[in-house]
């Protein structure tokens, strides 16, 4: 077992939001894209353009005589009208994406799908205009073939392709907004004459005396010169016990306030504070974010000069040993290289196989953020893990209860005679408790009704914050505190233990713990199956951490981790070559969810994780999990299938596209047989991409 801590990675740099120019509107915010909403309305007008193009290019070859009547010129000019603005407009930005990429030499998806629909788009606008020119060879019972259907298809798929990801891409600005409104607008400042006046943070100067209400966050980074209370601190530590603060403790920005009223003194302010710090660790996190690999990039890379290349020669080929009219069988032999290169089902193959897979996940509890995330998440190798809310319940029980011997219980008139003296014990204690919202006095009171206690009346009751309750039960003062460690040995490895004393002598103690959920066990054995390696990554005591890691055999685990010690721990195992996924729920495993290769959320958790992970856990539960590594698992062998099919079509007619058994047999590449080509190609990655619905997790 392991719990040293590596080197903080430093905060980076995080420019004044008012000092960052204001990017025009169509500007490129993701794969050289703008702004999901300014695709979305050309998506729209590609989807209603797109479908009546499909069925005039489609109905006269499934429902022949349904289309009898209507004329072929009048269909291909209505074609023509229809897809123009889908080429031109709706996909206006893949077309510069293409330019972008021959005049860099930078080939990748666009220059191959841009490319394909374009020789589609205009030999179809050359086929309308002078159709009655071509050689029989290359006509059909229906006249002159057209291929605006693919243009437009294609166009409109990869529109939503890219909506699809630029929407996981923007969870970004959703994790900061979250984290900044976690410091509140105003503090309340102490003048030199003991005056309140409320100030904006940007007025906070480090040496201002600062006063917290309770149920007010901390604004700034400080020391409590006054006062004693508890605060929460669950955002730094992911732990759910608030934590006592006396003069002298540290305070940091964000925290919440849950008792007594203190005044502390500002010492970082602005951008040095520590949640300021956490914002800037996920937005570095979040930016810094690697490419994915795109393997229809990587095919693009020679897929598209071989290609071009052929046409070239092609045409070469036809122009100057070819029969009469010589241009005209180079151009349609050329531009029918082009056509059947382009694999219409490359817009398909990765886009239907997520969305499937998004709907199947959703069936599952696991909703998925970031489509990205699955590929990655399917070659995994370790899992850092988060105890409190994810291996654990997030909420203290007690597990055990050492009534004193040599205590009268049997005197108390208002118990039951007929109770243990465990019971009488916790019954007590709950009835001190019932009027207190701390999370322990929670966890006492709920005990008392599991075993259907009947409460003592409680006629007084205070909180003194740090030191516990007092109440008056039955005549007798009963006073709840934290046991001091020395005093009272854990019964319980790891526990936190409470003493109840009733009329200054001692009752007995209580031992609470955040206990583990009932189907962690079965998921981290399964996920181990799986090969991963899993450690646990917790902001709690060693004790604590070392007991649970033992319960659950884990491979290490690392305790008393810093938001920015969780997110350094994510790179030292990146830096070894190893795929990181991070699980975890609270506000403390944002920057961690963010830099790690995947970033999973329980859905109990914190808006912050929830908005910086790619997937999230709906119920909080491990078993949905290793049902999302199987979803991956079986998504990615799904796309790397699609792309099979997306060019195998394609290519075993390029030979043919090209003329190449011309010479011997006579042979041409008829213009149906190439649109064939473009939906059997279709058909199948959309079949095999259905698979997903039916995929056992």
């Amino acid at each position: 077992m392991k719990h040293d801590h590596p080197p903080s990675t430093p905060a980076a740099s995080c420019p004044a939001p008012d000092a960052a120019p204001t990017p025009a509107p169509d500007a490129p915010v993701y794969m050289g894209l703008p702004h999901e909403r300014i695709l979305r309305p050309r998506l729209s007008v590609a989807a209603a353009l797109s479908l009546p193009v499909l069925v005039l290019a489609m109905g006269p070859m499934l429902a022949p005589h349904t289309f009898h009547a209507l004329p072929t010129h009048l269909s291909a000019w209505t074609q023509l009208v229809l897809t123009t603005p889908v080429f031109f407009w709706c996909g206006a930005y893949f077309i510069r994406r293409w330019w972008t990429s021959l005049r860099d030499r930078d080939t990748n998806m666009f220059t191959l799908t841009v490319t394909g629909t374009g020789a589609a788009y205009f030999y179809s606008v050359f086929a309308v205009l002078f159709g009655q020119k071509f050689p029989p060879a290359f006509l059909t019972v229906h006249g002159v073939p057209l291929y605006f259907e693919a243009t437009a298809f294609i166009t409109t798929i990869v529109l939503l392709g890219q909506i699809l990801e630029q929407r996981a891409h923007a969870r970004t600005d959703a994790a900061i907004r979250a984290l900044i409104a976690l410091a509140p607008p105003t503090a309340h400042r102490l003048t030199a004459d003991g005056r309140e006046e409320a100030v904006p943070l940007s007025a906070i100067h480090p040496g201002d005396q600062l006063r917290v209400r309770p149920g007010e966050h901390v604004p700034v980074d400080g020391s409590v010169t006054t006062g004693t209370s508890d605060l929460d601190e669950s955002m730094l530590t992911g732990e759910p016990l608030p934590v006592t603060k006396r003069p002298g403790d540290p305070v940091s920005a964000g925290t919440l306030n849950t008792t007594g009223s203190v005044v502390f003194r500002a010492e970082r302010v602005g951008a040095d504070t520590l949640l300021a710090q956490i914002v800037r660790l996920v937005e570095a996190a979040q930016n810094s974010e690697a490419p994915i690999a795109r393997l229809a990039d990587r095919v693009s890379a020679f897929f598209v000069p071989a290609v071009a290349a052929l046409a070239a020669l092609t045409f070469a080929a036809w122009f100057f040993f070819g029969p009469e009219p010589r241009f005209l069988y180079a151009l349609l032999n050329a531009v029918a290289v082009l056509i059947i290169a382009c694999p219409c089902a490359l817009g398909l193959a990765t886009p239907v196989s997520l969305v499937t897979a998004i709907g199947r996940g959703a069936q599952a509890g696991v909703l998925v953020k970031d489509a990205a995330a699955l590929e990655r998440l399917a070659s995994a190798t370790t899992l850092l893990i988060d105890k409190t809310g994810t291996l654990t319940a997030g909420r203290p029980r007690v597990v055990a209860l050492a009534p004193t011997a040599s205590f009268p219980f049997a005197q108390l008139s208002s118990l039951n005679s007929q109770l243990s003296r465990a019971d009488a014990l916790l019954a007590l204690a709950a009835a001190a408790e019932s009027p207190s919202e701390h999370p322990l006095a929670r966890a006492i009171v709920a005990a008392a009704r599991e075993r259907r206690l009947a409460l003592p009346p409680i006629t007084a009751f205070s909180a003194t914050p740090g030191l516990g309750v007092r109440a008056r039960v039955d005549h007798h003062d009963v006073v709840i505190s934290r046991a001091p460690d020395s005093d009272h040995p854990d019964p319980v490895p790891g526990a936190t233990v409470v003493c109840v004393l009733v009329d200054g002598q001692l009752a007995g103690t209580l031992a609470l713990e955040d206990t583990i959920k009932p189907t962690t066990p079965a998921a981290l054995a399964e996920l181990r199956r799986l090969g991963f390696q899993i450690i646990m990554v917790t902001g709690d005591r060693t004790a604590a951490a070392r007991v649970i890691a033992e319960k659950l055999s884990l491979d290490g685990f690392h305790a008393d981790t810093a938001p920015a010690t969780k997110q350094a721990l994510v790179h030292v195992h990146q830096s070894r070559g190893e795929r990181v996924v991070f699980a975890g729920d609270g506000l403390n495993d944002a920057p961690a969810l963010a830099a790690a290769d995947v970033g999973i959320a329980m859905g109990t958790g914190t808006d912050v994780a929830l908005h910086s992970a790619g997937l999230v856990l709906v119920k909080g539960d491990l078993t949905a999990l290793v049902r999302a590594v199987h979803l991956a698992r079986a998504t990615l062998r799904n796309i790397k299938q699609n792309l099979f099919w997306a060019f195998a079509y394609n290519l075993l007619g390029l030979p043919l596209a090209a003329g190449a058994f011309y010479p011997f047999t006579g042979w041409l590449l008829h213009p149906m047989f190439a649109g064939v080509a473009m939906s059997l190609s279709s058909l199948t990655v959309v079949a095999n991409a259905l698979r997903l619905r039916r995929v056992r997790l």
